[in-house]
């Protein structure tokens, strides 16, 4: 027999429109948020900043590809990971979907990672994605975005990320369960696992002039991770104890 709590479907009911009135409530602060988004002040794009992508070397202003928007997903994939982080693949899963729609709507979406791009292509591949990626290894991209630090950066600490500055200089005692796991399924030591964090990143060109308008990190990228807005619908939730996601090829059968 359930212990969650029933009732009949009047009851329900008489529940089910007061949760309503909070979602609706929910939704227009989010549009509320999302009006203030666009509001926000742009930034020139002063520096030349250099890809490697499938159709050689592109400028930030390449990755356009005629539309006026772009956004770019800070995938974590460093040159010493063996695979993707699991929870930028994840998130990952659903834009082969969401890119052709944007790519029609005058929105360009692209990944980028500090991995060279044969490993970015050859990972890529393997997932059966089709989205454009490419490789910011050779410039300051990712260092400038704040989702890659350096070695050194990580031996001082007191780096930026999601818009407050703190230690990075982690020792293996600190990491916790969370990262052990998902740097094991990226094929990467901790030290240099943690060296990239995800995130997301627009752009807007006007007049040639391409300028930065949002960047999200962290928890502001809730609303891209598909998955969860289907479990949060669920009737059981999340139901999660630490790390159950894979790379969607790594499930065992059985669940297929």
């Amino acid at each position: 027999m359930t212990t969650h709590k029933t009732a009949s479907r009047e009851e329900w009911l008489a529940a089910r429109l007061r949760l309503l009135d909070a979602e609706k409530a929910l939704t227009r602060q989010s549009d509320a948020i999302a009006e203030e988004r666009r509001q926000l002040p742009w930034v020139k794009v002063e520096k030349d900043y250099r890809f490697d992508t499938e159709a050689g070397e592109a400028s930030l202003a390449d990755l356009f590809q005629g539309r006026s928007q772009l956004l770019v997903y800070h995938f974590m994939f460093g040159p010493d990971y063996k695979a993707g982080c699991i929870s930028c693949s994840s998130i990952a899963d659903s834009f082969n979907g969401v890119a052709v729609h944007l790519a029609n709507h005058d929105v360009m979406l692209w990944a980028s990672s500090l991995a060279p791009l044969p490993k970015l292509l050859g990972f890529r591949e393997r997932m059966g994605w089709s989205f454009p990626w490419a490789s910011a290894h050779s410039g300051d991209f990712n260092y400038d975005f704040n989702v890659s630090i350096t070695v050194e950066q990580q031996r001082i600490g007191g780096t930026e990320y999601n818009y407050r500055r703190g230690s990075h200089a982690m020792t293996g005692a600190s990491f916790p369960p969370v990262v052990v796991e998902n740097a094991a399924q990226a094929g990467a030591e901790l030290a240099a696992y943690v060296r990239e964090r995800p995130g997301i990143s627009a752009f807007v060109k006007e007049d040639g002039v391409v300028y930065h308008t949002y960047s999200a990190y962290a928890r502001g990228l809730d609303g891209l991770w598909g998955m969860y807005q289907w479990l949060d619908r669920a009737p059981k939730g999340r139901n999660e104890e630490g790390v159950w996601w894979r790379h969607h090829d790594s499930y065992p059968q059985a669940a297929e």
